[in-house]
């Protein structure tokens, strides 16, 4: 199995849980995972292969995941640049004054906020499954759910199968840690797309692991308020990025569709898009796509 080294570092007021592979004389890939989703959603798969590649590996809990601090949310409100500035706190907790970073949904948009505002910090750039950090998805969602076609100077809303599933997840029963545990493995298997199949098992694995090793896990929850800020830091172009930067976008995304993706890589001087057939929001359910995107990190931190 396995191992890496475990500390906490903080970032202001809030611990974070870090944990690092791989030598530390080698290129540091730092794992920025999405909205609501602990740092172990980075499989450990990717993770030894980028290490056997020859990178040291940092993956961490966000504030409000996993074993890092819950946030009182109403007391200490916090936004995107909040949470960039926990991913500097990890590079700092470990010495290491630039990172090739690799995010995913949330985190794809941490990595581009780094990219425009810390640029010394970020070797280069892979988001994953992200939409523009300065694209706000509220209004499209807002005339999805109403029945609304979309207006055409937005970007898609999430499918249609999707947006179903978010209304009868809010009914679902939720009273016992059975329920929501289903509840939050459908999610994944909704996330994961129509085209490739589905490992409920490994989804099933994760879910329980989450909820065995989390401090508060309804804490995260508290990423949905964050991502609803909206501040001119967020707005900024990203044509400022320099950092070489591939967008890895599924052709299957349900909550960004590949739309998104198109959009980011042209608003990015020179970023490659890269399309995954079949794959969805969360890859790392789909059999064989863990291998295929440790092989495109690999390629763009070469």
């Amino acid at each position: 199995m396995l191992t890496g080294d475990e500390k906490f570092v903080s970032s202001g007021r809030v611990r974070l849980w870090t944990q690092r592979f791989g030598r530390p004389a080698d290129p540091t890939v730092v794992l920025i995972m999405g909205t609501s989703t602990q740092g172990i959603g980075w499989p450990d798969e990717l993770v030894e292969a980028l290490v056997t590649s020859g990178r040291q590996v940092i993956r961490f809990d966000h504030r409000d995941t996993g074993r890092s601090d819950s946030v009182a949310f109403a007391a200490h409100p916090y936004a995107l640049a909040d949470m960039a500035a926990d991913t500097v706190a990890v590079l700092d907790g470990y010495d290491v004054t630039a990172a090739h970073l690799v995010g995913i949904s949330l985190g794809g948009a941490i990595g581009q906020w780094l990219a425009v505002h810390q640029a010394a910090r970020v070797h280069t750039l892979t988001s994953m499954a992200s939409s523009p950090m300065g694209n706000n998805p509220g209004p499209a969602w807002a005339r999805a759910m109403a029945g609304e076609p979309a207006s055409a100077d937005e970007l898609p809303p999430p499918t249609a199968r999707f947006l179903d599933h978010v209304m009868a997840s809010a009914k679902a029963p939720r009273t016992t840690p059975a329920q929501r545990m289903d509840a939050d493995v459908q999610t994944w298997r909704v996330l994961n797309g129509d085209v490739l199949p589905f490992d409920e098992s490994a989804a099933r694995r994760f879910v329980e692991r989450c909820y065995a090793r989390a401090s508060n896990i309804a804490a995260a929850s508290n990423h949905d308020l964050a991502g609803r800020r909206w501040d001119d830091d967020r707005r900024a172009s990203l044509s400022a990025i320099t950092a070489p930067t591939l967008v890895l976008h599924g052709s299957d995304d349900p909550l960004f569709p590949p739309a998104h993706g198109e959009a980011l890589a042209a608003q990015i001087p020179a970023a490659q898009l890269e399309v995954v057939p079949g794959m969805g929001h969360h890859p790392f359910f789909a059999p064989g796509l863990t291998e295929r995107i440790a092989d495109s990190i690999i390629r763009q931190t070469s």
